[in-house]
Formats: structure tokens, sequence, C-alpha cells
């Protein structure tokens, strides 16, 4: 399991030469307006959006998983505690098909448990920008 940050920046190609810089590693995923980082130390899913004219910087925050069960379990929980979610199964986003559960904390930050089942070449219009939570 690694932490995920997902971040609207303004110019891509600035951020992606910033945060290879910062730790030390090549961007693992870059597609138009979109790139992202597996980092292992520390173990985090860097995302980044071109989103120049996005009123926040933070776009979401998640917590990659390797195991559906992962993905069940945080399902669960969030069910069990009265939590409202959303789940999404077998979505395709970020240019990859993906597993995921949805929750929006007290101050309105959304967060996703989520597993990659497989790459994808489109991002099939449904970057999480505005998560139906």
């Amino acid at each position: 399991m690694r932490l995920q940050l997902a971040l609207n920046v303004r110019d891509l190609e600035a951020a992606i030469e910033f945060y290879s810089k910062m730790f030390g590693v090549p961007v693992t995923k870059r597609r138009p307006g979109y790139a992202n980082f597996s980092i292992e130390s520390p173990p985090l899913k860097l995302v980044l959006f071109e989103n120049p004219d996005a009123p926040e910087r933070l776009n979401h925050m998640g917590v990659e998983v390797f195991e559906g069960e992962e993905v069940t379990a945080a399902t669960e929980r969030l069910k069990d505690e009265g939590m409202e979610h959303f789940v999404e199964d077998q979505t395709t986003c970020c240019y990859a098909k993906q597993d995921k559960v949805w929750a929006v904390e007290p101050e309105g930050i959304r967060w996703e448990w989520y597993r990659v089942l497989e790459d994808s070449e489109a991002s099939d219009g449904e970057e999480p920008l505005h998560p139906p939570v």
C-alpha cells in the first residue's frame, strides 16, 4: 500500500522536472495533461493533472492498494462506519482500469482507495476532478 497525492499543476513540464529532481526518479506514466510517479521511498504515488485554472492545487488524496480484497475492505469499513461513499468498479480513469471507493472528509478533501487492474491508452474522460460522492 502507498499514499497517493494528486495535484493540479499549472505547467506540467515544469512540475515533472521539479518532482523528478525532488524524488530522484523518472516519471512513470506520461500522457497529454497527465503524469504520475511511482516512488518507492517514501512509498508515494504522485499524480499530476495539468489544470491551470483549478481553484485548488490539491486535486485529491488516495491510497493505492495491490489486492482487490483491500478495496473491498475499505468499502466495507466506510459502509460500516456510516460514511457516505461511492464505489466505482472496473472504471477507466487516469489511463488505467481501476476498482475504487471514494469518500469526502469533513473539510471537503476527496479520498479514494483504489487498485489498478491494468493500464489503458485512454483516460476515458474520467479524470477524478469531481468524483460523484
